[in-house]
């Protein structure tokens, strides 16, 4: 999987360049916030749009929070930041989010400019696997991150991607959930209103069942 500068990925003439990162942001953290910096730094992007699933396709049936609590954290996350917004469009679509239809979703919003879906490491190790990949890749160029756990394959590159480099915050969302459902503060990794409202609403200290709509992977869909 090559990693190319973005000029070099991006061939046709637009308006500019939006990031596009989704997830299940359960709950943000200043781990998504340095990879949002870095992919805004370094590829000169006129904005990034955090875009949080109804359902993802390739998680359990069930969430910590509902989608509307990740939505109001994700907001919280991002305010104060021009140019980070948060797109409610994979929650109003509900059921299965496709990263397909929220790229197709998104180009037809901003015809004119050039998407950037930012993803993570073990995304990337599986993205053959996903529902229409060669669609995506005419629709937006990847830029990738490191993830705790998961390396960059080096050999027998087939996907062209922007590597993001840079100091970023080795944190996820699960782990930041045990650690609140352990009592142990949480400040260093979470921004303060965040964590004002985790505590506001009691948030991770039991599961919430979220109903199996359709429990397929995206891969069951590959096209």
């Amino acid at each position: 999987m090559k990693h190319k500068e973005i000029s070099h990925i991006v061939q046709r003439e637009s308006h500019g360049r939006i990031g596009i990162f989704g997830g299940t942001f359960d709950p943000p953290h200043k781990g998504h916030m340095a990879i949002a910096d870095q992919a805004m730094k370094q590829l000169g992007l006129d904005a990034v749009y955090f875009v949080p699933a109804y359902i993802p396709p390739h998680k359990q049936q069930y969430s910590s929070t509902t989608a509307q609590h990740r939505m109001r954290m994700l907001k919280l996350a991002v305010r104060g930041r021009k140019k980070y917004r948060v797109s409610a469009l994979e929650l109003q679509r509900r059921g299965i989010s496709y990263t397909i239809d929220t790229l197709k979703g998104f180009k037809q919003r901003f015809p004119n400019y050039d998407l950037i879906l930012i993803l993570g490491a073990d995304n990337l190790l599986q993205f053959h696997s996903w529902n229409s990949p060669k669609t995506i890749l005419q629709l937006a160029s990847l830029a990738v991150y490191k993830r705790k756990g998961f390396s960059l394959p080096l050999k027998e590159r087939s996907v062209d991607f922007i590597l993001l480099k840079g100091r970023m915050l080795r944190v996820s969302s699960t782990e930041i959930r045990n650690k609140i459902g352990n009592g142990i503060p949480v400040r260093t990794f979470v921004p303060h209103s965040i964590v004002r409202y985790i505590k506001q609403h009691a948030l991770y200290s039991t599961p919430t069942y979220v109903p199996p709509i359709r429990q397929y992977h995206e891969n069951h869909r590959v096209s």
